[in-house]
């Protein structure tokens, strides 16, 4: 009987071997499949520099408006894309999956879910579980995104790049963690940004041997329309996280340091009224007085009208009566 020493270089190594040579799959998995065990407590607050890669060439692929150049077809595709999934992400992901301000059919639940995984800030059950567990500790050592614990950077984007970050907890969002197209959504939460940017490509492509006149395409249609449209809906929402709990006022006092920021409030369509969030977070307005712009609960009353939505929380009249302005 030969020993393993004794193999020639032709002989295959046996059942159950692992080569030293073999090329490590796991990481790159991660990429697709959220699932794949990601983290130890020694490197759970590192920032996986693998995994992030594709947010940082998401940012790099907007240098490519220098080589594309610009059409009023694909500024105007960039608006709509950011519009419509900011609003996903303000009124499902936050003040529903979060929060359960109104109550909507399965079906609504699931397409709005699709709508905002395509923003690339991950599956709707990530979202709202990191979000419940933020409540829960606001600017405490627990606290993932507390600026005034660890800086600016931090709080608007480092953490989201960490180990642990990736990691979605079911068990704290029990509610919704029992329908199997979010729990898939969620694992393969990369899904909807490669169609979305896919479509947009292909979109392009077509406007451009159908309507050249528009001169735009694909390439155009995919920088404009994802790259740039995406880049600025994520840091526009953190800044929800870096900004909102350092600048503007306090009307509540709160045990956190959320406060009041109108020009936040206009980017994040009425997230930015942060410390009335933070007070009562369970209403599905967060503008608290008539002159305070609140576009996500203007857009949910139209689908309440429409019968897409309905129950929506309204701010009750004993919070009106506290705070201060």
């Amino acid at each position: 009987m030969t020993s393993p020493s004794a193999r020639t270089p032709h002989q295959a190594p046996e059942a159950g071997a692992t080569s030293s040579f073999a090329f490590p799959l796991q990481p790159f998995r991660r990429w697709f499949d959220s699932n794949v065990p990601a983290h130890d407590e020694e490197t759970a607050e590192r920032i996986d520099w693998l995994r992030a890669m594709p947010f940082v060439g998401m940012h790099v692929g907007c240098l490519s408006i220098f080589l594309t150049g610009v059409s009023p077809t694909a500024a105007w595709t960039a608006v709509a894309l950011y519009v419509l999934r900011m609003f996903a992400i303000t009124a499902f992901y936050h003040r529903y999956f979060a929060h359960r301000a109104f109550r909507t059919s399965r079906a609504v639940q699931f397409a709005f879910a699709l709508v905002g995984a395509s923003g690339a800030q991950r599956g709707p059950l990530w979202w709202a579980a990191h979000h419940r567990n933020h409540h829960r500790h606001a600017d405490t050592a627990l606290d993932p995104h507390s600026p005034g614990l660890r800086g600016f950077l931090w709080s608007h984007m480092g953490w989201f790049l960490t180990s642990r970050a990736f990691h979605t907890d079911l068990q704290r969002i029990p509610d919704f963690a029992g329908y199997p197209e979010l729990r898939w959504l969620d694992r393969y939460d990369v899904v909807a940004p490669i169609v979305l940017a896919t479509a947009l490509y292909l979109v392009g492509t077509l406007i451009a041997h159908v309507t050249p006149s528009l001169h735009t395409d694909g390439a155009q249609m995919l920088v404009w329309g994802f790259f740039v449209s995406t880049s600025a809906l994520f840091h526009a929402t953190v800044t929800i996280n870096s900004l909102a709990h350092r600048f503007g006022k306090r009307r509540f006092a709160t045990r956190d340091d959320s406060r009041n920021n109108a020009f936040l409030a206009v980017l994040t369509f009425g997230e930015g009224w942060h410390n009335n969030h933070h007070f009562f977070p369970g209403s599905a307005c967060q503008g608290f007085r008539w002159w305070e712009l609140d576009l996500t609960w203007f857009g949910l009353r139209a689908l309440a009208l429409c019968g897409l939505v309905h129950d929506l929380k309204p701010v009750p009249a004993w919070v009106l009566t506290k705070g201060r302005g």
